[in-house]
């Protein structure tokens, strides 16, 4: 076993003492006095966010690895929201957390490291976003072509605002709603977010969505998830005019249209007014144009269906010369006619005999029957008288023979009486015969001066039928 030495002993107790907590607060004054703020360059690791709004982290490279912290209040500022795997540059503050003996990084700032790392930065998200469709063709909503309203989201301050004013103002006036948002820096991202949110409100027909030139951390704002998200979800066309001409960011991808610079966004965005109206002057003369040649083509049709139609005014001449050769010839048949009906009706009326010669015929034929069978009834009874008595049946027979004779000449004296006129003219009825005792039978009937004969059941009494002045009778004696 070995012996301190005296020398030992006397150093050994030379060698300060501290207590814990004084060696843990030595420590962490040492460290803050000699490091202050720093930048470290790393890639970020075991990330996690807790509810209180704190996030917790770690930088590492090949060689260590530092824990760090980003308090609430600090990541609501930050460019950038960390993400496990990336390469950035934390500026901060170097502080010693004593209970565990351990000592962090306190991040106030946060940035890409290099644009190598940016670039893979934005092409992560790229893929990421292209994958789930937010690129699409299909997703991209036409551009108004007579716009009333255009918004505009950019700076207020630099020419990008008034190259798009100016240009608006050349080529077509219109209503040019602004809507002024920091476009780098700390803050960018959010007054992009509150604009794209915000604008849609006041109803625009197109947004533009521009900044000008910058490197490509100055545009990375317009390479934020959260903008590009916002792009494409935004409800109304948008053109993206973001930096030059060979500037891209992934707001470009998800823009309805993506102009090259702002002034070419604004062209874009409204119609130049000349060009309307030369487009209008040739529209307008090739319609006349048109319209001129349909004139001529339909004169061209009329004229040839006119040369196949006939001559209208000599057919209306042909027609009234017809006209008025058949109205002659009517005048002239129409006598004829009426004549010839005359001749015919006279005919027709000598064949007939008239009602009271036939019933004077039939009552003259009953009178010679009834005569005749008196005449036998007396006979036979003179001849009964005369020559032999009868038998009670013979008497009975000839009596049951004179009942079923007189029941027979009962009847038909019944049937006479039936078809007589009297017994029409019993009714009420009245004969109404001309001065030739043919019978009048219309009421329009005219008889020669108007007289006539009305036969009732009594009698006879004469009359006179007067002309109907609301009737024009034909011409002539229709012998009526």
């Amino acid at each position: 076993m070995r012996h301190m030495s005296e020398s030992e002993a006397q150093i050994s107790d030379n060698v300060p003492q501290y207590s814990v907590s004084e060696l843990s607060g030595a420590i962490k004054q040492a460290l803050e006095s000699r490091f202050g703020r720093v930048k470290v360059r790393g890639e970020v690791t075991e990330l996690k966010r807790y509810p209180s709004g704190h996030i917790y982290l770690s930088l590492k490279d090949e060689g260590g690895k530092i824990a760090a912290v980003i308090w609430r209040g600090v990541a609501g500022r930050l460019d950038l929201t960390p993400e496990n795997g990336m390469d950035v540059v934390a500026t901060g503050r170097v502080s010693a957390y004593g209970e565990r003996s351990s000592y962090q990084l306190m991040i106030d700032q946060l940035s890409f490291a290099g644009e190598g790392a940016l670039l893979a930065r934005i092409e992560q998200i790229r893929v990421k976003l292209l994958q789930e469709g937010l690129f699409d063709p299909e997703r991209k909503k036409p551009l108004p072509y007579f716009p009333a309203r255009i918004g505009v989201i950019t700076s207020s301050q630099g020419a990008v605002l008034h190259d798009i004013c100016t240009t608006i103002e050349r080529r077509f006036p219109r209503d040019v709603l602004i809507w002024p948002v920091a476009v780098q820096g700390q803050g960018a991202v959010e007054q992009i977010l509150a604009a794209l949110a915000g604008i849609v409100a006041a109803q625009p027909d197109i947004v533009i969505l521009a900044r000008g030139g910058g490197s490509l951390e100055d545009l990375m704002a317009f390479n934020d998830e959260r903008v590009v998200r916002a792009v494409a979800a935004f409800p109304l066309p948008l053109i993206s005019a973001i930096g030059h001409e060979t500037d891209t960011t992934l707001v470009d991808y998800a823009a309805d249209r993506r102009a090259p610079t702002p002034t070419a966004a604004a062209e874009m965005a409204v119609p130049q007014r000349s060009e309307m109206l030369a487009d209008l002057a040739h529209r307008a003369a090739r319609l006349l144009s048109a319209g001129n040649l349909v004139l001529q083509r339909a004169a061209a049709r009329r004229d040839r269906a006119a040369s196949f139609m006939p001559d209208l005014p000599a057919l209306l001449e042909t027609s009234r010369l017809r006209l008025d050769d058949r109205t002659q010839r009517l005048s002239f048949a129409l006598p004829s006619f009426v004549q010839k009906l005359r001749a015919r009706h006279d005919r027709v009326q000598s064949l007939l005999t008239s009602p009271q010669s036939s019933i004077a015929a039939r009552r003259q034929t009953v009178y010679e029957a009834q005569g005749r069978l008196r005449d036998c009834l007396n006979l036979a009874v003179f001849k009964a008288r005369r020559g032999f008595v009868a038998l009670p049946d013979q008497t009975r027979i000839i009596q049951a023979s004179l009942v079923l004779k007189r029941s027979v000449f009962n009847g038909v004296s019944r049937q006479l009486e039936a078809v007589s006129p009297h017994a029409v003219l019993a009714r009420g009825y009245v004969l109404v015969q001309d001065g030739a005792g043919r019978p009048v039978t219309s009421a329009h009937g005219q008889p020669r001066g108007g007289a006539v004969t009305l036969t009732f059941a009594d009698g006879e009494r004469k009359g006179r039928i007067e002309p109907d002045a609301g009737r024009a009778m034909p011409q002539g004696d229709l012998g009526l």
